[in-house]
Parts: C-alpha cells; structure tokens; sequence
C-alpha cells in the first residue's frame, strides 16, 4: 500500500480524537471550577466531596480508571438491577474529563488563593456577600492565573485520548495499529501518526493562547 492510502481511516480516526478532546476538556473545565472552588468551601460535606473526588482521580492510573469504567461498572450494574454499561466513546470523555478535571481543580483552587486579600477586604467594605465576593472579584481575577495551566492540561489530555484505543474505540492510535497490523509498515504509519499527533497538539496550543490573550484583555479592560 502507498502511504497516502493510509490517510483517510487515519483523518477518521482523528476526528474521533478531536471529538474526545473537546468534550472530555469541557466536562473537565466545569468538574474543575466546581471541586476546584467546593475545596474552599466553608461546608465540610462539600469540601470532603471535593476533597475526595480530586485525591481519587489524582491519585490513580487514567488507564485503570477508564477500564473500570468500561469493563467493572457494567458488573455493578448487574449486581445492583441496573443497566451501567457505557459506549466506548461515552467511557473514554467520562474517564479523561474526570481526570483532567481533579488537576484542573487544584489550577483553579491556587488561582482563587492567589488573589490579593486587599481585594477581599475591599468586598468586605462594600458590603458584597461571600457569594459575590467570589463570582464578581475572585474568580474574574483568578481566570488568568488559570490559563497557562490549563493549556498545559489540555495538551496532556489530548495525548492522553490515545488510551482509548484500548478499549476498541476507533481513535487515531486505534486506526493506526490496525493499519500496521493490516501492512507491518510500523516506520510510516507511527511517522504518521507523529506528526499528526503534533500538528493537533500545535494547534490546541495555539487556541489556549489566543483565549488566555483574549482573557487577559477583558481583564484589564474589566479593571
């Protein structure tokens, strides 16, 4: 086979790939913001359950976290009546968006922690609630502090979809085992699949950084 051949299934693949970028980075961002600011929190049962989730999901391996997933919450299910298996697709954005979301959580609790406390005091005089104070001056204050981190985080979760493929889903690392497989070709098809695993990486980097510029406009014009 030429090598051009190979580019369709693998265009497919990546399509797959972007699809679990994306979603797994939105269901983080929000997993993120919500444990990041409930480890704050002045509720024990909040600050535990977000406690909890952050040191789970930190403290073990995404590839046993996106198996049991897939293959052991299925055997739950069927121990308690219920119908918990998962798609292949649903399992891989579900285990990779609570991944990043426990490391987006401690980005987003430093940034909160790093506002000056003269901004709180200053909440305090004008009489804002503590729900104010952090929805109208901590939390803008804090988003720029998170931007960097979180492109970093971004880029890890991309190349971390590549583990999906082991659960049958039809990635871009899936697509090109089963070509290698078909044509023992592993030199080209692992060039390829380099490649274009950076040019992906390149541009999501370029996206972090127009919307962290773009974030630090609205900050300064915001102030």
């Amino acid at each position: 086979m030429d090598w051009t051949e190979y580019l369709d299934p693998l265009m497919q693949g990546a399509w797959v790939t972007i699809q679990l970028t994306v979603y797994s980075m939105l269901l983080g961002g929000i997993l993120a913001f919500v444990s990041g600011i409930g480890k704050l929190s002045s509720s024990f049962v909040i600050r535990g359950l977000s406690i909890t989730y952050i040191e789970i999901f930190r403290g073990t391996s995404l590839l046993v976290q996106l198996f049991w997933l897939y293959f052991a919450l299925p055997l739950v299910g069927q121990a308690i009546g219920m119908d918990l298996r998962l798609p292949p697709i649903a399992a891989g954005v579900l285990a990779l968006g609570l991944n990043i979301g426990a490391y987006g959580a401690e980005v987003v609790r430093g940034a909160i922690q790093s506002v000056e406390s003269g901004q709180h005091e200053a909440a305090t005089a004008l009489n804002f609630s503590p729900r104010q104070t952090l929805f109208h001056i901590t939390i803008p204050q804090a988003i720029p502090e998170m931007m960097p981190p979180f492109g970093n985080l971004a880029v890890q979760n991309l190349k971390d979809t590549a583990l999906v493929s082991l659960v049958s889903l039809g990635d871009l690392s899936f697509r090109a085992e089963q070509i290698r497989n078909f044509t023992q070709d592993s030199t080209t098809v692992y060039t390829i699949l380099l490649v274009m695993y950076f040019g992906m990486a390149l541009v999501l980097t370029a996206i972090m950084r127009l919307t962290e510029h773009a974030v630090s406009r609205w900050r300064t014009v915001r102030s």
